[in-house]
């Protein structure tokens, strides 16, 4: 065990208890990230509580896949995972955690299965473009990572314990803390699997699978007075996952360690709310090509970032929105040939909202970002939302988006290209939302076109290059039905999506490579009393691997279905067992990679 293994042990160790607590009345809640509670009277955004993260407690990537329309393309469980939102691509992804941009200097994009997943109080699904607001690489789509603070809660503490299939454990510890004054919580995570399933029909088993990973948090928050708030959270990560080969093959890992902190200054009145950020994140990753020989290549990642957001209430009708945003992105490859690489980025945007009567609510903006050596394009975004009766309301979200290149994009040697232009969208969609008694329905259709999407293509010199080469063309649309009911002792509550998406490179007029045109997923649950019983199902219709439509290559539709039982006992404890794909299903979300057939696991909830 490596000695930052040992660190975190000591402490996650340290926490006897913690959390995912019963919450009682809320006094006060301190919330990160202002403009996405803005976004919710505009657009369709899934939130996803703590209830629903516990039914899908592997990773992250389990967690989009069943619940959100987001397809997940996942290198085998556990291993290399990454978004695609409306036929995007993971660099077109945006991950926010608290407010902030996350997305590597490197890469451009996330890995999904490096972020733990216990660590946040909820997380958000927004499809739909967003740089006006979240910068690059918000063109798809945002994947919002929250952590709340709450005010006059006492203490509230919870424990979870899982062991499932394959060798795997799961554990989860948080406590809290607050007065009307001080907020704090703390909370570690520690997962370790083998990972060594084997899917027989495809002659696989996932060799050198096995992957590991901890995380510690730590956010606290104190009301200077009625008009000023300080806000502090911190997480590391740290993970190890060996990537699966075949029986003769040569074993290999890769190492990553993350390290975030945010310090926020609230201050509000009657008209006037300003949040001033200050954020430092660091990303460490380590590639062996075999795990008894040194690192082959690697590198180290910084963001050292500034960011206020001014809004000013002039009446009840309309305020006005500044924001300012600084960064400093460093970057040091291993074995890549980028060196010692840094870049200064900045940007100005400006929100206006305008309430002219009760049933309608406009909002406009424009940002301009100034990039180092990039020329960046003016972005605008505009939104408005009218409730037409009690049962039906519409919402018109239009916005210009980009991501500029990273610095594999333009340093990586060989074949590191320092012309290439940002990737620029637009992108319309018209919301339509029906509420009758029960029930609540979304339909989106939605319309994306991408100019000069990077693409890494090969060379008469034998290395690959990256190359402004396509335009994409992406529409479809998305929906979803919910169903709440309460019968006497009982609650049923059903939620269903569906998904179609048309994605075609407009140069070649082929399909985009893991875009399946159907998706459908559902999550229905019965609780009566003491007891509650859950299915969740998921549906991925034909899915191109290669962008040629090679049919011999493509994933052939597929049907997962999961299922569980809750039951809580003593007030404070709660029982639960699940099987994972139920029908023994065989199929893969990245070629060559299945991901398990039939498994299970029972966990254990004491809240304090």
């Amino acid at each position: 065990m490596t000695a930052r293994h040992l660190a975190f042990s000591a402490l996650f160790s340290a926490f006897s208890v913690a959390a995912f607590s019963q919450e009682k009345s809320i006094d006060t809640v301190y919330i990160f990230d202002n403009q996405l509670r803005n976004s919710t009277k505009f657009q369709k955004i899934e939130i996803l509580k703590e209830e629903d993260l516990l039914r899908n407690t592997t990773n992250l990537s389990e967690v989009l896949r069943f619940q959100s329309p987001v397809y997940i393309k996942e290198n085998g469980r556990g291993m290399v995972s990454s978004p695609s939102f409306r036929g995007t691509t993971a660099q077109q992804t945006a991950f926010v955690w608290n407010g902030i941009n996350i997305n590597s200097v490197f890469l451009g994009q996330g890995d999904i299965n490096n972020i733990n997943l216990l660590g946040f109080d909820d997380i958000q699904i927004k499809s739909g473009g967003g740089s006006v607001i979240y910068g690059s690489g918000a063109i798809g789509g945002t994947i919002h990572l929250n952590n709340e603070l709450t005010f006059n809660k006492g203490f509230a503490s919870t424990l979870f314990l899982e062991g499932g299939s394959f060798n795997t454990f799961n554990s989860f510890l948080k406590t809290s803390y607050s007065d009307d004054r001080l907020s704090v919580k703390v909370s570690g995570n520690f997962v370790q699997s083998d990972n060594d399933y084997e899917v027989r029909e495809k002659n696989y088993r996932n060799l050198n699978g096995e992957y590991d990973n901890r995380t510690f948090n730590l956010g606290a928050a104190y009301k200077v007075n009625e008009a000023n708030t300080v806000s502090w959270q911190t997480q590391l990560f740290d993970g190890e996952q060996h990537y699966p080969t075949s029986e003769f093959g040569t074993k290999t890992k890769y190492l990553s360690a993350t390290f975030r902190t945010l310090l926020d200054w609230n201050y509000k009145n009657s008209k006037i709310k300003n949040s001033f950020k200050t954020a430092f994140l660091k990303d460490d990753f380590q590639y062996f090509e075999n795990i008894d020989q040194p690192r082959s290549s690697g590198g180290v990642g910084e963001t050292y970032l500034i960011k206020n957001d001014f809004n000013y209430i002039l009446n009840s009708e309309f305020a006005v929105n500044f924001i300012g945003e600084y960064q400093l992105n460093k970057g040091e490859g291993f074995q890549s040939g980028i060196r010692s690489v840094k870049r200064n980025a900045g940007s100005a945007a400006v929100l206006a909202r305008w309430n002219p009567v009760q049933k309608l609510n406009l909002e406009a903006g424009l940002k301009k970002d100034f990039v180092e050596e990039i020329e960046s394009p003016l972005l605008f975004s505009f939104s408005g939302k009218i409730k037409v009766n009690q049962w039906y309301s519409a919402a018109l979200n239009l916005s210009k988006n980009f991501r500029y290149p990273s610095f594999n994009d333009l340093y990586w040697e060989p074949g590191g290209n320092l012309d290439l232009k940002p990737e620029v969208s637009h992108q319309a969609e018209l919301g339509s939302n029906f509420h009758y008694k029960n029930f609540r329905l979304n339909v989106t259709p939605y319309y994306i076109k991408i100019k000069n999407m990077i693409r890494w293509l090969p060379t008469n010199d034998g290395y690959w290059t990256p190359l402004n080469t396509n335009n994409v063309e992406s529409y479809g649309v998305e929906s979803q039905l919910d169903f709440i009911k309460n019968f006497g002792l009982s609650e049923t509550k059903l939620s269903i999506g569906y998904v179609f998406t048309h994605s075609k490179n407009t140069d070649t007029d082929q399909f985009l490579m893991y875009v399946p045109q159907h998706k459908m997923f559902g999550t229905a649950v019965y609780q009566y009393r003491f007891a509650e019983i859950f299915i969740q199902g998921m549906y991925n219709g034909l899915t191109y691997t290669t962008s040629n439509e090679t049919m011999k290559d493509a994933i052939n539709p597929y049907f997962v279905l999961n299922g569980g039982l809750n039951l809580s006992f003593l007030k404070n404890y709660k029982i639960g067992f699940k099987v994972n794909n139920i029908f023994d299903e065989i199929y893969e979300t990245t070629a060559y990679f299945p991901l398990p057939k039939r498994n299970y696991s029972a966990n254990l909830l004491i809240n304090f």
